[in-house]
């Protein structure tokens, strides 16, 4: 587990145990008349944890001034000090408190040398206005994955050995926030690449022969070649948008459909598509593009690896918390342990993987998403067709198609 990992799961540890033992105080007096707060240290336990949780959510979205701005009031809360600021590594992003006008310029000149050593420094300010109660300052790192991001600096009225260790143990939280930010970004970015890659891979065949099929409609039957060129590009718009990460089953079903009608024109009579679809599911929200690469998938090893007919069967069902996917074809099917090598991402020969398209791709993202439990489940065998079934919870946190 990387040290992210464990910073975040003691942080939520104390925050459940803090919570677990004040409920459990309340509960066990709950018959007396006046509500039980708590002794003064178990008070302030709350309100400390309290003012953490109301600061982590600016910070979870990277070190920015708006960020900063509107964690800096909640810090200041937590350490108790007369004034806060957050720094990048050559400005000031936020400030509360007093001071800003005549203190921000002398931390300026020495930030830059102060941070590259990586510690926790106090000093005098050196303040000499009478009126200003400034007059002692701590500078704590943040760090980030890519080094010192920025400072904390915490203001006192006098030197305080406490003040040191909580300002140095406050940064090293916030610390943790924004590498948990950075890890956000990266697994946003990630996911982009998934889906360009998803993109690449729908077949250039695929496009160029539905083409043809709308082209071979033009003069025979117009008013389908009109339908088809319809068809084409909503898929096409649906496939390569450039926003969001999640959709609807509603809206993925609809590309399937879009998709299947173009296969129909190539293929005519050799596929036969049943579709069942419980209306309840259709509002589930789904990571974008992640149905149609296994339809294609069907459609490949059915009827492009085959000269024999092709019996797709699709249906989405409410299965309680969750929606249950399947699609299920009677192909070619494939060997059960070139299937293993193929979802555990390794290189294979060209072509060797070829009837696997995008299955490798889904299965990761729906792991990524839900965790390993909602990976994709594949009965297969050589001659024997291929049956997917997809679990998508029908609510998880995060997770939502943004309309």
């Amino acid at each position: 587990m990387t040290g992210i990992g464990i910073a975040a799961l003691v942080v939520a540890g104390v925050v459940v145990l803090a919570a677990g033992f004040l409920l459990g105080r309340f509960t066990a007096r709950r018959g007396e008349t006046d509500l039980d707060l708590g002794t003064p240290v178990e008070r302030a336990t709350f309100h400390t944890l309290h003012t953490a949780s109301l600061a982590a959510p600016p910070l979870r979205a990277g070190l920015t001034e708006d960020t900063a701005r509107k964690a800096a009031k909640r810090l200041r809360s937590l350490l108790g000090t007369e004034a806060l600021c957050l720094t990048d590594r050559e400005r000031v992003l936020a400030w509360d408190g007093p001071g800003l006008g005549h203190h921000n310029e002398a931390v300026l000149r020495r930030l830059g040398e102060l941070l590259d050593s990586g510690r926790s420094v106090s000093m005098r300010t050196e303040c000499e206005r009478p009126e200003c109660p400034l007059r002692w300052t701590v500078i704590a790192p943040l760090t980030g994955e890519d080094g010192i991001l920025g400072a904390l600096i915490a203001y006192g009225s006098r030197e305080s050995a406490v003040l040191v260790r909580a300002a140095t143990e406050v940064a090293r939280w916030v610390s943790v926030q924004l590498e948990l930010a950075e890890l956000d970004r990266s697994r946003t970015r990630l996911i982009e690449a998934e889906i360009r890659a998803l993109r690449a891979q729908i077949s250039p065949h695929f496009i160029f022969n539905s083409l043809a099929a709308i082209a071979s409609f033009v003069r025979t039957d117009p008013e389908r070649a009109r339908e088809l060129l319809l068809e084409f590009a909503d898929f096409t718009r649906y496939s390569f948008r450039r926003h969001g990460d999640f959709t609807t089953l509603a809206d993925e079903l609809r590309s399937i459909e879009q998709y299947l009608a173009l296969a129909d024109a190539r293929f005519g009579d050799r596929l036969q598509v049943t579709l069942q679809v419980a209306p309840e599911v259709l509002p589930v929200a789904m990571p974008f593009l992640c149905l149609q690469p296994l339809v294609e998938n069907a459609v490949k090893h059915g009827l492009e690896d085959s000269r024999d007919k092709c019996r797709i069967s699709i249906s989405a069902q409410d299965a309680g918390a969750e929606a249950l996917v399947v699609i299920e074809d009677d192909g070619v099917g494939m060997d059960p342990a070139l299937l293993r090598r193929i979802l555990a991402g390794e290189q294979l020969p060209q072509g060797a993987g070829s009837n696997g398209l995008g299955l490798s791709n889904v299965d990761e993202r729906l792991r990524q998403v839900y965790g390993d439990e909602y990976g994709l489940v594949i009965e297969t065998g050589v001659g024997a067709g291929m049956k997917i079934t997809v679990r998508v919870p029908k609510y998880r946190a995060g997770v939502h198609s943004g309309r």
